[in-house]
């Protein structure tokens, strides 16, 4: 149980950590356009994204891809700012539910194998050498991260839910504001990469 406890808390505390950032800002990202009556939506989004995850970590720690730590620092903040303009773009747009949701699962996958990408030298220097399986000590990482995902998601939702309800703000207002200060953040990581 203590095994469990130390990677799923290792997962959980990567994701809160208010220093690794990045990750938070997607998830708010994916979350910022929806309400609490869309969980269905955001379930499925954050689910997606942990697979993703999930799997660029089985491949990278299984040796079958190998990751370019500079290049994945690179793509991180371009899948932020990928998913703010989208949020800001979308905003001007009437769409399909069905569409709309079905676009931003694949993309929710294709963004997690990426930013899973960016756990993975992580996660390679906590997991102990002496470990045979490391399909378990991945899974109850993965557990970690989905669980301060939700976390994420519940604390957007409800920022969301007390400016439009009692701040009245518009919900228009709030994905816009959001998803531009998100853009704003992310823009000088872009450009400050060690890829140019």
């Amino acid at each position: 149980m203590s095994e469990f406890l130390l990677y799923f808390e290792t997962g959980l505390r990567h994701v809160l950590d208010i220093n690794g950032y990045d990750h938070l800002l997607f998830i708010t990202m994916l979350t910022v356009p929806y309400t609490f009556k869309d969980w269905k939506n955001i379930l499925a989004l954050i689910t997606l994204f942990t697979v993703g995850h999930t799997i660029s970590l089985i491949l990278s720690v299984y040796g079958v891809i190998k990751v370019n730590p500079s290049m994945i620092e690179f793509l991180i903040p371009v899948t932020i700012l990928i998913a703010a303009i989208y949020n800001i773009i979308k905003l001007g747009k009437k769409s399909s539910k069905n569409n709309s949701i079905s676009a931003i699962a694949i993309t929710a996958l294709f963004f997690g194998i990426i930013h899973g990408l960016g756990f993975s030298n992580y996660f390679k220097l906590i997991l102990d050498k002496n470990t045979k399986d490391k399909m378990l000590p991945l899974l109850e990482f993965a557990l970690g991260i989905e669980t301060a995902q939700l976390i994420i998601v519940l604390m957007v939702l409800i920022i969301g839910y007390v400016l439009i309800e009692f701040f009245r703000l518009g919900k228009r207002d709030w994905v816009l504001i959001t998803s531009a200060f998100v853009a704003g953040v992310v823009v000088p990581m872009i450009i400050g990469s060690e890829i140019w």
